[in-house]
């Protein structure tokens, strides 16, 4: 079907039309419009079609001598958007189109990207961090099963028992256990500074009460045990160390033992004045172990990472109420100079004032006594609220976004998963191993190959690691 009689140049001229048939639906396109772009398909297979010693099936997948009909098992729809390039000079991209898909329609056509509207390329870069970040989920997967399969069935078991909630009922309970003790040790903690629940010792001196120490003993024991397990299933120990969530554990869990052997080595030594202000120093570290609730909160570690994306929206809320600081508080100490019973007694002491009523606070200890001052401050109030106001609403859709991404990102990367899984299964199971997910190689080597893969970057630097 391919040994077809070729048009010479000069019939070319006359008959400047070509018949090009994309997934079923015909074009008719000029090929002198084409030639806008010749390093496009449609223009080499133009210039192509004058050749009698030019190959047609390097640019199109079939071909009809009766019709001179060129066929494309390619994306109509997508296509339909692309040569638009020949008559606009730009590349729109269709609404509901998957950016990804439709840049490899525009790679397939020649068409350059740097021919996509400026609306259109966000929305491809968007596209492709989000499929970055479903592969970096797919791959710190797979890192997992590896790792823990290599390090023996036994630590796995006790990996996923207090690592991975979702992986077992036991698990669960683990996460919840763990939860409820956070909670008591808290409660514990601040229930310990209510000064009627305080004893007396021998010699007279306070201590708190012999139940809530034996509560907080209990409490520190199970995060003591929780770490040490966690630590020894831990793949990497360097990595789990140093996390920040593992820190803050750490962190949570010091205080009880420094302060049982500074008990140990005797009061003498507790009676020292930088020791006792190193054991106030350390009974206010416990209070890190409330971070520990965003373990097991995936809500406080998405507020965690949406404050994180949201650093120009905060950087830009200090700025507007640190100029508004400044410029309130020395119009409130100039203003209220000529007053004799004047609460500014300088600019350093008016940034509290300033503070306080542009966060709409107002303790009251502090407060003009003029008329104009009193119009400062009311002028201060509305700009602080308006400061305050304006970049709420970013921070607020930047977590609604990124909590629901994620939610997405978690569900797109488990049926990666599952995917892979049946890949394996339907491939060679005879080479494959229970510890290991086999990756398909995937490789477009026909120009009318409608897959793309959406990990295909992370099966390749997955392999290239292997």
């Amino acid at each position: 079907m391919w040994a077809t009689p070729r048009r010479t140049r000069s019939e070319a001229s006359e008959d400047a039309e070509m018949l090009v048939n994309v997934g079923g639906v015909s074009y008719v396109l000029c090929a002198s419009v084409l030639e806008r772009y010749p390093s496009t398909r449609l223009a080499q297979l133009a210039d192509c079609a004058t050749e009698s010693s030019c190959d047609l099936s390097q640019f199109c997948d079939d071909y009809d001598a009766a019709t001179r009909e060129f066929f494309f098992d390619r994306d109509p729809d997508a296509f339909r958007c692309i040569v638009e390039v020949y008559q606009y000079g730009e590349v729109h991209m269709a609404r509901g189109t998957c950016p990804v898909r439709f840049s490899k329609e525009m790679e397939f056509w020649g068409v350059d990207m740097e021919l996509l509207d400026e609306c259109c390329k966000s929305n491809l870069k968007e596209a492709e961090e989000e499929l970055s970040e479903i592969a970096e989920k797919v791959r710190t997967i797979l890192d997992d099963m590896e790792e823990n399969s290599s390090g023996g069935k036994w630590r796995a078991f006790l990996w996923r028992l207090m690592e991975k909630p979702e992986s077992s009922w036991a698990a669960r309970a683990v996460a919840l256990l763990s939860f409820l003790f956070v909670l008591l040790s808290s409660v514990v903690m601040c229930v310990g500074t209510v000064p009627e629940l305080h004893e007396q010792d021998e010699d007279g001196n306070r201590v708190e009460n012999p139940s809530l120490e034996a509560i907080e003993t209990a409490c520190i024991g199970w995060f003591t045990l929780e770490y040490v397990l966690r630590l020894a299933a831990a793949p990497d120990k360097l990595h789990f160390a140093l996390s920040f969530m593992n820190v803050v554990d750490f962190l949570a869990i010091t205080p009880f033992y420094v302060l049982l052997v500074l008990s140990y080595l005797g009061t003498a030594v507790l009676q020292l004045g930088t020791v006792q202000q190193a054991v106030q120093a350390l009974r206010v570290m416990r209070v890190a172990r409330v971070l520990k609730l965003a373990r097991h909160s995936s809500g406080l570690q998405t507020l965690t990472y949406a404050l994180r994306s949201s650093f120009k929206e905060l950087g830009l809320l200090l700025m507007y109420m640190g100029i508004g600081i400044f410029l309130f508080s020395a119009l409130g100490y100039t203003l209220e100079q000529s007053h004799p019973e004047t609460m500014f007694t300088s600019i350093p002491q008016s940034f509290w004032w300033a503070i306080i009523t542009m966060t709409t606070v107002g303790y009251g200890d502090i407060y003009p006594k003029t008329t104009l001052g009193r119009c400062n401050a009311a002028v201060s109030f509305l700009c602080g609220v308006i400061a305050i106001a304006l970049p709420i609403h970013p921070i607020i859709n930047n977590f609604v976004v990124f909590y629901s991404k994620q939610r997405v990102l978690e569900t797109a990367a488990k049926h990666e998963i599952e995917l892979m899984t049946l890949r394996s299964k339907e491939g060679e199971p005879a080479e494959s191993t229970s510890d290991q997910v086999a990756w398909d190689n995937i490789n477009m080597t026909t120009k009318s190959d409608g897959h793309f893969p959406v990990l295909e970057d992370a099966e390749q630097s997955k392999k290239s690691d292997d």
